[in-house]
């Protein structure tokens, strides 16, 4: 994949997660760290490995990271970063527990020899679960963590990559764009109805109804293979119908934290 050409609904070849050890356990204020409930430390852990051994058994590498001191929600990677290929653009979060998460994983990245080609200054807020690449488009949603300031940084930086931007106002129900929909194809999206279609266009969409807050948030696999939230039966049932491979999984823990599956990686490589 050329650099920058960034594509979500490619195979997944390389993510970064942060397995849950002491952090995401050690919440004293639950509603400043947006988790519901606090997670069953064996639970969580076996839950997380399982991810990790899916994930490894379709081929993706998988990298390691501890978790950031202080911060529980460090271990949802995908809201730290934007990756682009062998680049990055390090974003600003938008909940304020979180702040300090973007730099972290910026140096983690950089180390690692990715190039830092933008970032989201104040008033801006973007996270990266309201980010959507599928190159030549880029889905930004409007969000409760992603402001209007941080979309139009963020599409003055992908614009000058050659991005069409569409900007999503995400519904109340979901904390990210991420929830509402996610790229399962090349040309193909899960989503829920909520999506207005003209913003969509161009794809084969899987519409759905969308019950909770995280129907449509699943890991893309690639080849027609998903992991799905066990208990996201409206998601499940749909993909199976079009003849995916589905991977449901138990991840009540994360689900406590407001998270889906999508929430705990951070892809770096599809192709």
């Amino acid at each position: 994949m050329p650099v920058h050409e960034m594509h979500d609904g490619l195979r997944l070849k390389k993510v970064i997660v942060v397995p849950p050890e002491k952090e995401y356990f050690n919440v004293e204020n639950l509603k400043a760290h947006n988790i519901m409930e606090r997670a069953d430390v064996k639970k969580a852990k076996k839950q997380h490995a399982k991810l990790r051994e899916l994930m490894r058994s379709a081929g993706a590498e998988v990298i390691k990271v501890p978790e950031l001191r202080g911060h529980p929600n460090s271990v949802f990677t995908m809201d730290t970063s934007l990756p682009l290929g062998d680049a990055f653009v390090q974003l600003r979060m938008g909940l304020t527990t979180r702040r300090g998460e973007d730099e972290w994983m910026s140096e983690i990245l950089k180390n690692m020899g990715l190039e830092k080609i933008g970032e989201i200054k104040e008033p801006g807020t973007a996270e990266g679960g309201d980010l959507i690449p599928a190159y030549p488009y880029f889905f930004i949603g409007l969000s409760r963590r992603t402001n209007r300031e941080g979309a139009e940084q963020l599409k003055r930086i992908l614009e000058r990559l050659g991005y069409e931007i569409r900007l999503i106002p995400v519904a109340e129900m979901h904390l990210h764009l991420g929830g509402a929909m996610t790229l399962i194809g090349e040309d193909r999206i899960l989503a829920c109805k909520s999506i207005p279609r003209e913003l969509l266009r161009g794809f084969e969409v899987i519409y759905m109804d969308c019950r909770t807050f995280i129907t449509g948030n699943v890991i893309n696999l690639g080849e027609e293979r998903v992991i799905v939230e066990e208990r996201n039966a409206e998601a499940r049932y749909k993909l199976e119908k079009i003849g995916y491979e589905v991977f449901p999984l138990n991840l009540s823990e994360f689900v406590k934290g407001s998270g889906g599956p999508s929430c705990l990686i951070l892809a770096i490589e599809r192709g």
